[in-house]
């Protein structure tokens, strides 16, 4: 099925930390992004080249993990179909005012709790004289440090079931799936959907330990694979941990970097190069378990934190019902 276009695109998200500071050091030093606000215990951080007011919200928390994903409505009138489907699907919670810069937000939650908010009314970004580009089609200035991160790309959510996931973006919201994993017994350990001409903006993937509203990573995309691997150097000089990468993933063709920031969350840095998906009638590609077990595109072994670290942590969870 092709996109509904209701959704205009993946727009920004809030993410939990236990160590705001060194978490907010951690994506302006090694990612690039701009502090633009703050708001009680919330920093807002912009990425150069969003057109939105903000990219990305850090809010003090306990622990880490995602606290709730934006997207963003075509016209007032999409927002109001959209809205009626999640109520009728019986997965709304209700209207709230929006972060700073945007206005009116709806939210719902995915059948495995993860909250979103869908909006329309939405500030642009304004630079000031520090961060004005040369370039008038671009929001900022490209970053002098860091890696830098142009833009947010994709989310990728942990979870009980994907497939029940999966069939509430596509039913619900007007996603398409362009890819996914099935296993041996049919069932569906992996689903990559668009609301765009991008290749994917959501994911979920089945949570090996069983348990709900996790986040694996959020994604952040470069200009192209120099930056990437130019951004191993940077995290070697700058102490953040590399997890896996720089390399090429199968699925979905992303050249790719895995990160931790400070507060425990996994930060993808990613390149797609120029693979979009233009076809209205596009096959899902589904991909076998004899496939995936070969690993990524050129070879490398899937490491097994993949498969485990999601946040927040299992014992984070466990210390919550304490």
């Amino acid at each position: 099925m092709a996109p509904g276009h209701d959704i205009a695109h993946l727009a920004h998200v809030q993410l939990l930390t236990p160590t705001l500071e060194r978490s907010v050091a951690f994506f302006t030093d090694f990612l690039g992004l701009r502090v633009v606000g703050e708001s009680k215990d919330e920093v807002y951080l912009h990425a150069w080249d969003d057109y939105q007011h903000h990219t990305l919200t850090l809010r003090a928390h306990r622990h880490g993990g995602i606290g709730r994903t934006h997207l963003r409505a075509t016209s007032p009138e999409a927002l109001a179909r959209r809205v009626a489907a999640l109520e009728a699907a019986g997965r709304g919670i209700g209207w709230a005012e929006g972060e700073s810069g945007f206005g009116p937000t709806y939210l719902f939650t995915d059948p495995d709790g993860h909250e979103f908010g869908l909006y329309y009314e939405a500030e642009w970004y304004e630079c000031g004289e520090q961060d004005r580009p040369s370039l008038k089609n671009q929001a900022g200035a490209y970053p002098s440090g860091g890696v830098p991160a142009r833009r947010l790309d994709h989310v990728n959510f942990l979870g009980r079931s994907p497939v029940d996931n999966r069939d509430f973006l596509e039913q619900t919201l007007g996603a398409m799936t362009t890819e996914q994993i099935v296993l041996n017994d049919g069932s569906v350990a992996g689903t990559w959907t668009t609301f765009t001409n991008k290749s994917y903006d959501l994911v979920y993937t089945r949570d090996n330990l069983g348990l709900s509203g996790r986040l694996h990573h959020i994604a952040f995309a470069a200009d192209s694979r120099a930056d990437i691997l130019r951004a191993c150097d940077v995290a070697l000089d700058q102490g953040v941990f590399i997890e896996t990468g720089p390399h090429k993933h199968a699925i979905q063709q992303t050249f790719f970097l895995y990160v931790y920031e400070p507060g425990g969350n996994r930060i993808e840095l990613c390149n797609a190069g120029a693979r979009l998906i233009l076809a209205p009638d596009w096959k899902r590609v589904d991909w076998t378990e004899a496939e995936r077990a070969k690993g990524q595109a050129w070879g490398l072994r899937t490491i097994e934190s993949f498969h485990t670290h999601g946040t927040p942590t299992a014992e984070d969870l466990a210390g919550s019902q304490d």
